[in-house]
């Protein structure tokens, strides 16, 4: 059987106390920013999806999906 490496994202000190709320929107928008510049297809934005998906509850990631696809969603993309 194949070895699991499990990794967060890494430390970032824009973010430096233990709630990581606003570092799991930053992280997500940083994703859809970078496949908006790069395409779908470009390998460079994988780290960013990777850092939001272990900081954010799938349950928030869901609403944003929601509210990108309707034009609600209320960061800046």
């Amino acid at each position: 059987m194949a070895d699991i490496d499990l990794k967060t994202a890494p430390a970032d000190f824009r973010f430096p106390t233990t709630n990581q709320t606003r570092h799991c929107f930053t992280r997500y928008i940083e994703f859809h920013r970078c496949i908006a510049a790069k395409g779908e297809e470009s390998g460079d934005c994988e780290k960013f999806s990777k850092y939001y998906r272990s900081l954010c509850p799938g349950e928030w990631v869901d609403k944003w999906n929601e509210q990108r696809e309707s034009g609600t969603f209320p960061g800046p993309l």
